[in-house]
């Protein structure tokens, strides 16, 4: 027993050791596989699927993109116009500007493979498909000009030489990329206005740097020193020197654009054109420096009268109604803490230039950190202090200037957002209270408290102690901004009563009586509601029922006809086919009878018809012919229509043949032709009575 129990205390001992090692085993392959997975993931973060790889116009890579494009395309621009005119200057540092080339070059191509793989817009949507891109741009006149751009050129120096770098002036054709880059810095920047002068003034560096170039090139043409106008002679030793070359030129163009100072006056007729062409291009600079730079100081100007009340303008009004120096003294002060602060006061004007969405951003982060420390709007929802921040007015006042004062009507509250308030005495001497930052008044005068003593009155005297920059909030945008949140409003209403509560300013029978009054209110509305819509039900039915009564009456009138019909045709076959009887039997004398009796016949149809119109017009039965009464006339119509219509339809056929004229005269006499007739008509009463 006890040898057993040995074992089983071993075994169960090696267990215990052969979970735990498995579980070594288990907790390191599951760092293991933890480590493997951050190597997988760091290993899928650098891998780059180069061929599906596409570029967001809008993202940040690109704009530095572009902004690392423009070194290159001026690079050009600058350089191998230098190059090909000083050809000291390209000699003396043949390695450094071949360098540069070919680098130009490598980044014409990279951009090159960027445009192919830049996204664009459908209908609001950015194409990622490569495919499309790649057609897209090969479709553009782009595709063209950046091709011609990156021709190699450069195997032309094999036939001109090394010294002429104007072989590769097709890397020239790259300008409509700079023009790009440069609208993108403009409009990223923050100071735009600096942006457009420095714009204005790297164009017209290019522009007098090409001229001095072409003008060294044709001095070099003509002569060095052979006049006055050309440049002087290279071998003097004060203008061998390259920086005195090329500084020399460049002062004589930038004089000729400027027309400040005299120049020399040109005596060849190259030397003319030269002077004529740069005079042109001179009127065109300065008028486009005038005209820049006016741009430039008018949106200055706009700018500031857009952030600032206008000053000048107040002045004059001022002075033309002869205001005490103390107060223009105090107004140029406002004014002036306005513009060394910074304090713009006209935030939705500018706001206005911008979507609802992004306005509310912005009024959300630069003012809800304020609206947030407010107590009585710091259980609010969000979404009512986001309305909240588009309605506030930003105000400074000056020190000693009073906010409100007892007994004022209110018509909107304020928020303190910097800057100190004394609630005052009577007297504005005595201090009650100090009001700092995020502190608020005057709420109790626009919520419409019911039982609030005071009413919309102010019920304290404040003061600004120094500068205060506050926030007021009118009281048509309140209650504008809280019919849309009504949980929120009763929350507002229920801060408010506690504050007068505490004040003893609120009467709480008047209120209860207000509630009862409002609960009654609803109650008469809602009936009166009740009330409309059963209206619209009976009326409803009552149009219902009468159209009803007008298709019974209709349908009731048809059948009227349809039995007058019918009556009117039934004597008319009988007396047609006894005629027929009676010629065919007798001969003539029958048939003179026979006139007769069709006289008389259409005798009773005329009556019978008169009394058919009598009795539909005037409502009541005439009789006449042979006295019969209208209503056994009727019931044996009724009988008619109730009974087999078989037998109806028969007779009527046969009345229809007779009057067609398909009589055939028969065998015997009429007493036969009678008797048949009898037999029909009794055949056909048998029929109705089975029907």
């Amino acid at each position: 027993m006890e040898k057993n129990g040995d074992v089983t205390i071993q075994g169960n001992q090696w267990q215990r050791l052969l979970r735990g090692q498995q579980g070594k085993k288990v907790t390191q392959e599951g760092h293991d596989g933890v480590k493997s997975e951050e190597k997988r993931k760091t290993n899928l973060t650098w891998k780059v699927n180069w061929k599906e790889w596409v570029v967001d116009p809008a993202e940040h890579f690109y704009y530095v993109w572009l902004q690392v494009m423009i070194f290159p395309i001026i690079y050009n621009w600058v350089i191998i116009i230098l190059r090909t005119c000083f050809t000291t200057i390209a000699m003396s540092y043949l390695p450094v500007w071949l360098t540069l080339d070919y680098l130009a070059d490598i980044m014409y191509l990279v951009d090159m493979i960027i445009t192919v793989h830049t996204g664009y817009l459908d209908q609001g949507i950015l194409i990622k498909d490569v495919t499309q891109l790649r057609k897209r741009y090969l479709r553009s006149k782009s595709s063209l000009r950046d091709l011609v751009s990156l021709l190699p050129t450069d195997f032309l120096y094999f036939v001109f030489g090394i010294q002429v770098p104007l072989v590769r002036i097709n890397r020239l054709l790259r300008i409509p990329r700079l023009n790009e880059a440069l609208d993108r810095m403009e409009t990223r920047t923050s100071y735009p206005n600096t942006f457009r002068i420095s714009k204005l003034m790297i164009y017209i560096f290019v522009l007098i740097h090409w001229n001095a170039c072409l003008y060294f090139a044709l001095s070099s043409y003509i002569g060095f020193g052979s006049d006055l106008w050309v440049y002087p002679n290279v071998t003097t030793p004060e203008f061998a020197s390259m920086r005195r070359q090329y500084i020399y030129c460049f002062w004589f163009s930038a004089q000729i654009f400027t027309t400040v100072g005299d120049t020399p006056l040109p005596k060849r007729e190259e030397e003319y054109l030269f002077m004529i062409a740069d005079l042109l291009i001179a009127v065109l600079v300065f008028a486009s420096i005038v005209g820049n730079v006016g741009n430039v100081i008018t949106n200055l100007r706009d700018r500031d009268n857009v952030f600032f009340p206008d000053h000048e303008l107040v002045r004059a009004y001022l002075r033309s109604h002869r205001i005490s120096k103390e107060l223009r003294q105090r107004i140029d002060s406002w004014y002036q803490h306005l513009h060394i602060n910074k304090k713009i006061m006209r935030e939705n004007e500018i706001l206005q230039q911008l979507p609802v969405h992004l306005r509310t951003e912005i009024a959300v982060s630069v003012h809800l950190p304020t609206l947030s420390k407010v107590t009585i709007f710091q259980s609010c929802e969000k979404s009512l202090l986001a309305e909240l921040v588009l309605k506030l007015t930003p105000q400074v006042f000056s020190p000693g200037e009073y906010v409100c004062r007892k007994g004022d009507v209110g018509h909107e509250m304020y928020i303190i957002r910097e800057g100190k308030l004394a609630v005052v005495a009577d007297d504005g001497v005595t201090e009650f209270a100090v009001l700092s930052e995020s502190n608020f008044f005057g709420e109790i005068s626009i919520l419409n408290i019911k039982g609030n003593k005071s009413g919309n009155r102010r019920t304290a005297n404040i003061r600004s102690i120094g500068y205060s920059d506050l926030f007021s909030l009118s009281k048509e945008d309140l209650t504008e901004v809280l019919s849309e949140f009504p949980a929120a409003k009763r929350h507002l209403e229920e801060k408010g009563r506690q504050i007068l509560t505490k004040m003893g300013m609120l009467e709480e029978s008047g209120e209860q009586v207000d509630e009862e009054a409002e609960n009654l209110e609803n109650k008469i509305g809602r009936l009166e509601s009740k009330l409309e819509t059963l209206q619209t039900n009976l009326a409803r039915l009552m149009s219902e029922l009468e159209s009803s009564y007008r298709k019974m009456q209709a349908r009731v009138e048809q059948l009227e006809w349809e039995l007058a019909a019918m009556e009117l045709q039934r004597p008319t076959v009988e007396e047609g086919e006894r005629e027929k009887g009676r010629g065919v039997g007798v001969g003539w004398e029958v048939g003179r009878e026979r006139e007769e009796a069709e006289g008389e016949a259409h005798e009773g149809l005329d009556g019978k018809v008169e009394k058919q119109r009598g009795q539909g017009e005037d409502g009541h039965v005439t009789k006449e012919g042979d006295g019969a009464s209208a209503e056994s006339t009727l019931a044996l119509v009724k009988r008619m229509v109730v009974g087999d219509k078989g037998g109806l339809k028969k007779i009527f056929d046969q009345g229809k043949n007779r009057k067609r004229g398909d009589d055939r005269p028969g065998k015997g006499d009429g007493a036969d032709i009678v008797h048949k007739d009898e037999k029909e008509e009794k055949s056909g009463e048998k029929e109705f009575e089975e029907g």
